[in-house]
């Protein structure tokens, strides 16, 4: 038996897919793992210290640790309608973020990253935990603020307008799907591990999607957002096809994002490749 360290958020959408994993619902071979909960950006410093073998991370995190890491093809949040978005107390147009202040839900994040693609002028970034930036907003300690996760569902309930949908913005720009987190592991396991865990985890996402009602109470249990609408809807938006296999949309959305983010000097380029190479098809005999 080998025991890997493993990495996820709260969120509803990685304790849905992650559910079967931990649980025993799914065959794991001779892996097994140790799990540790953490919001994203915790995370994302956390693999930047080698600390998690396999982590799920922001992309803009992965950018910075592609020559340690790589993404695996399964268990990933991409797709369309997906965004982040920038809410506030009393704007209402792009250009009025000029000179603003605006919080982020960190320094590492595929928020921070698509702000900076979007937006220029910004007065001063202020980097928050997630579930705190709408009561930043709220308070005016900052001008407005990117919001993810549950809050992109709940933020008009607290009275804020919404000033722009940067998943909205990338997808009309490129036409492709955003990529927003991923699944990294560590390169030095090696293929075979790689390929292993890779399976692992699209096997655990099979199984959540066809057996939805198991992973409920874990899923209530960590989040932030008890309510089973916003869970269930956040789940949905987050967890579909792309989480199996990127594809080849997938592939060009992940390329186009680290592309453009080295074009503007936001991003350093690494020579590697982007994702765990897809396996060949099996023939039938």
């Amino acid at each position: 038996m080998r025991l890997l360290s493993l990495g996820y958020s709260p969120c509803p959408n990685d304790t849905f897919l992650f559910y079967p994993l931990t649980h025993a619902r799914i065959e794991t071979g001779g892996l097994r793992f140790n799990v540790r909960l953490e919001d994203v950006e915790t995370l994302n410093r956390l693999a930047d210290t080698n600390a998690l073998d396999v982590c799920k991370v922001s992309w803009h995190a992965y950018a910075l640790l592609r020559d340690r890491y790589v993404m695996l093809r399964a268990g990933g949040a991409m797709g369309r309608g997906c965004g982040p978005l920038v809410v506030s107390r009393d704007l209402r147009e792009p250009a009025d973020l000029r000179g603003r202040r605006v919080a982020v839900p960190g320094s590492r994040t595929t928020a921070l990253l698509l702000l900076r693609m979007f937006a220029r002028g910004i007065k001063e970034i202020v980097c928050l935990p997630f579930h705190e930036i709408m009561d930043a907003v709220e308070q005016g300690t900052v001008d407005a603020g990117v919001v993810i996760h549950e809050s992109r569902f709940t933020y008009q309930s607290r009275g804020l307008l919404k000033v722009v949908d940067l998943g909205e913005w990338w997808e009309r720009s490129t036409g492709l799907p955003l990529p927003l987190g991923g699944i990294a592991a560590r390169r030095s396991l090696g293929p075979e591990i790689l390929a292993q865990v890779n399976g692992i985890i699209r096997s655990s996402v099979d199984y959540a999607r066809s057996h939805p009602a198991e992973s409920a109470h874990y899923v209530r249990l960590h989040s932030r957002e008890m309510n089973e609408d916003v869970c269930a809807a956040h789940i949905g938006l987050y967890v579909n096809e792309f989480s199996l296999d990127p594809g080849r949309q997938g592939e060009e959305a992940a390329a186009t994002l680290f592309s453009e983010g080295e074009r503007l000097g936001l991003l350093p380029k690494f020579a590697t490749n982007i994702f765990l190479a897809a396996e060949a098809p099996r023939h039938k005999q």
